[in-house]
């Protein structure tokens, strides 16, 4: 990637700076991966001008940014992050701008550019052999990297405990993330089987019964996890694992009494258990086993008065050593640009009716 001012962009970069702002054009040497950094209908670009509050002109395969001084530096790092990103063989969407936005503004924070480069990298204490963000790398998806510092941390505290919540809104990535990681450790072979799991509460709405085996009652209510394990894994190898076992679904309600050794557990959407299932479904790890358990406390559809299991283990395990515990917010939704609104309302509207 070849980046330069050009002459007249510098005379309009010296007046523009004159006045509230710089200009700075970016030349990229591969036309195709232009396009793809720019997005359809230069959605990408767009999205950048959104967040950062700047102004990008697209002409061919040069991006001219205008803004402050330090918005169009970031917007830069941005766009450089991206264009290695795609050159490196991975589409990009308004998504993995906002990865590239947290993890270029993390990277400044921790290296902050000199304007004479020190003869040795100076690193950030504790960061020597910081990278960027955490990632997982299955065989189907390549490397997934986290998309913002909760991400980032959440990736970071399953690879260092054996019992994790991830607790937060819908749309950032905790269910999708955890599916990724366990398919991570299975092909790399540190657990001999997935077991996925959830409980069969309906959202708000009774669908009465369900017809078929049991694989085909509960698989409804397990079809986000599926999502996510096609995204992760072939089909077929989707299918014959849980033909053979290696991949298990069972509903919360069927856990009773097992000890799961060399496996990882998954309980999806725990926001929805009672006390007392909390409790028997954390008894069940066993040897060499390791358990993840997400849910949306704002999301609960138990029956009136009944208390959710979820938020009381997670404020009764607080202290106990060995448990990772990770909380997202509207800001790490990841889903849509839409959907982090729409949670930051309801968060407000929850916190003025708390006042």
């Amino acid at each position: 990637m070849t980046l330069r001012l050009s002459e007249p962009s510098r005379l309009a970069a010296s007046v523009q700076a004159s006045l509230d702002g710089v200009e700075e054009a970016l030349m990229l040497d591969d036309n195709r991966a232009a396009s793809l950094v720019v997005g359809n209908y230069d959605q990408n670009i767009a999205h950048l001008e959104r967040r950062l509050n700047v102004v990008a002109h697209v002409n061919g395969n040069a991006i001219v940014l205008r803004g402050a001084r330090e918005a169009v530096d970031h917007a830069r790092r941005v766009v450089e992050s991206l264009y290695a990103t795609v050159k490196r063989g991975k589409a990009v969407g308004p998504g993995d701008v906002d990865g590239a936005i947290e993890e270029t503004a993390l990277q400044r924070g921790l290296f902050p550019e000199k304007s004479e480069p020190d003869p040795e990298p100076v690193r950030a204490p504790g960061r020597e052999n910081y990278a960027g963000f955490g990632h997982i790398t299955t065989r189907k998806k390549g490397i997934v990297k986290a998309r913002n510092a909760a991400q980032d941390s959440y990736l970071r505290v399953l690879a260092r405990h054996e019992l994790v919540f991830a607790e937060g809104p819908a749309g950032t990535g905790k269910t999708w993330l955890a599916v990724g990681h366990a398919v991570q450790l299975l092909e790399a072979g540190h657990v001999e089987r997935l077991i996925l799991s959830r409980p069969a509460v309906e959202a708000g709405e009774k669908i009465g019964f369900l017809p078929g085996d049991m694989r085909e009652k509960v698989d409804p209510y397990l079809r986000p996890i599926y999502d996510a394990l096609y995204d992760f894994m072939e089909g077929r190898i989707v299918e014959r694992a849980l033909q053979t076992g290696v991949i298990e679904v069972a509903p919360l309600a069927f856990m009773r009494g097992r000890t799961l050794s060399n496996a990882l557990i998954l309980l999806d959407e725990a926001q929805n258990s009672s006390s007392m299932q909390m409790k028997m479904f954390l008894t069940r790890l066993g040897e060499g086993s390791r358990m993840i358990i997400t849910g949306d406390p704002t999301q609960v559809d138990l029956p009136p008065g009944q208390k959710s299991g979820f938020a009381e283990a997670i404020s009764l395990l607080s202290e106990v050593e060995g448990i990772g515990h990770v909380k997202f917010g509207h800001q790490h939704v990841v889903r849509h640009d839409l959907v982090r609104r729409i949670v930051k309302a309801y968060e407000d509207q929850t916190n003025a009716g708390s006042r």
